[in-house]
């Protein structure tokens, strides 16, 4: 048996941190096994999936070092690589299912699977579709078609019995079906699911392990069951440990840095970044911590995975990356290194309209631009607290800047004056006395420099969602259940409600 692995990654953003080390394990396991590994485009979410996050995908993976054998823009055997230009592979699978009596269709409204899962609460249910439309009969269904009525694809989960399935790395896992509900196979709008997608070209191109998260072990499950309704063997599982925060929790973008950019803006190597990620919830024979990919391709072992998550600790990535840069980057070339990372002329180009005006000799440059080139910036509590605003409500404004920012989807400076001015309205504070300085406070460590938004779009969406993130945990964070409520009242907002007193003013 060939072994083919492969990294699946939606183009519904830039790329996680999570998708280059899945994409490394999937990687070295291929390449040990003399193997192919695969890039493959899930792209069937047609509201969010853009080819600009496409691209994003291929340009990290690439600056990570990381290469595959077949995918959308090298081509291969198993043509497209891309979900949304497959559809009519996945209706012909999901119909066949149909006809076998594997699948069903429902009639189900939105309001009524609502109404199910307050039910559901009520009672202390699952909560999951109660399976009203399984049974229709031939006239039933017959009825619902006549009146027009949309309908979703199910599958037929047994009612009994259990899944179980041995995970390469954690071992037998079952699963009672009385727990898996019966998925939705293909939409209303005859676009498959991600879980009929998922089997459909994981058979289709011959994908013997599937290597992920562990966030996806609950959806296994279904896998398995999808599997063996159309009679196709299933690949190994194995499933890796979550990269974890220094909190122990679920490494998440509203927490940190997890954009792949970041890095590579940040000034880190890709071979130590590389070297890094292989580290999470992997261990080399002896304990060693510096070494090539070629060497954990040589040696790997699956046995050698941790079952529990991996703490990315970025003060152990930073001492890894300054290993790197004593070892492998010469004296006479570290110069080079760092004028191609920060001090090129295209980027400098950029920013000479910024001080042309603003400075009185060339040393002045450094003072007024420094905040482009360093990652930690000298953060006091004055900064963020102009007219006397408190740290938590300076807080909650940079919060609300980061949510108004992503419903915009471009972090431009266009973008940034219109959320600045919307902060300004939202929380009844002055937009040049108060907003304004919190800004530059966020993005430059200081209340002055070149002019604010042209600045943000240099800086760019990664450090600059970075910064937003660090100035938060620098004013004490906020709760969940403060974030809860901020969040709803945002909501409301957006709906032109009232801003209501979960956000105190510092009018009043």
């Amino acid at each position: 048996m060939e072994v083919r692995t492969r990294i699946a990654p939606s183009p519904t953003g830039h790329p996680h941190i999570g998708t280059l080390y899945m994409a490394l394990f999937n990687l070295i396991f291929a390449r040990h096994h003399g193997g192919k590994f695969i890039l493959r485009i899930e792209d069937t979410d047609q509201t969010r999936s853009r080819r600009e996050y496409e691209t994003s995908i291929f340009e990290s993976l690439k600056w990570l070092g990381i290469e595959w054998d077949e995918g959308p823009d090298v081509g291969g055997p198993y043509e497209s690589y891309r979900q949304s230009e497959r559809t009519e592979l996945y209706q012909k699978a999901c119909f066949d299912l149909l006809r076998a009596g594997k699948a069903y269709k429902c009639f189900t409204t939105p309001e009524e699977l609502i109404e199910m899962r307050l039910v559901s609460q009520k009672t202390g249910g699952k909560g999951g579709y109660d399976r009203r439309h399984r049974n229709l009969s031939p006239e039933e269904i017959a009825e619902f078609e006549k009146s027009g009525k949309p309908f979703v694809i199910r599958l037929k989960v047994p009612l009994a019995g259990e899944v179980v399935f041995q995970d390469a790395i954690k071992g037998r896992i079952s699963t009672p079906c009385s727990d898996v509900d019966d998925q939705v196979l293909l939409k209303s709008d005859l676009f498959p699911t991600y879980h009929l997608a998922n089997v459909v070209d994981d058979h289709e191109m011959r994908i013997s392990h599937v290597i992920r998260g562990d966030e996806w072990i609950s959806s296994t499950p279904k896998h398995i069951l999808l599997y063996e309704a159309f009679g196709w063997t299933p690949p190994i599982f194995a499933h890796m440990p979550l990269l974890l925060g220094i909190d122990g929790k679920k490494l998440s973008k509203r927490k940190n840095p997890t954009s792949a950019y970041f890095y590579r803006d940040s000034g880190y190597l890709p071979e130590a970044l590389r070297n890094f990620l292989t580290l999470m919830g992997y261990s080399m024979a002896g304990d060693k911590e510096i070494y090539n990919l070629d060497e954990v391709i040589q040696s790997f072992d699956i046995k050698r995975v941790g079952v529990s998550g991996a703490v990315f600790d970025v003060k152990k990535l930073d001492w890894m990356n300054q290993q790197y840069l004593i070892n492998s980057v010469k004296v006479e070339d570290l110069w080079g290194r760092i004028r191609d990372w920060g001090f090129n002329d295209a980027f400098m180009a950029k920013l000479m309209p910024l001080v042309h005006t603003r400075i009185k000799t060339f040393g002045d440059f450094i003072d007024l631009c420094d905040f482009f080139f360093i990652n930690h910036l000298k953060y006091t509590e004055a900064l963020f607290t102009p007219k006397g605003l408190k740290p938590e409500e300076s807080a909650q404004i940079l919060q609300a800047l980061i949510w108004n920012l992503d419903e915009l989807e471009q972090w431009n400076k266009t973008n940034l004056e219109i959320a600045a001015k919307r902060l300004s309205e939202v929380f009844g504070v002055h937009f040049k006395h108060v907003i304004i300085p919190i800004l530059f406070a966020t993005f430059m460590g200081k209340h002055q420099g070149p002019p604010l938004f042209d600045s943000f779009e240099i800086l760019g969406e990664h450090k600059a969602r970075a910064r937003l993130l660090k100035s938060i945990e620098f004013l004490g964070g906020l709760s969940n259940k403060k974030i809860e409520k901020l969040q709803e009242t945002w909501r409301a907002q957006s709906c032109n409600s009232l801003i209501s007193s979960n956000i105190t003013s510092p009018a009043s």
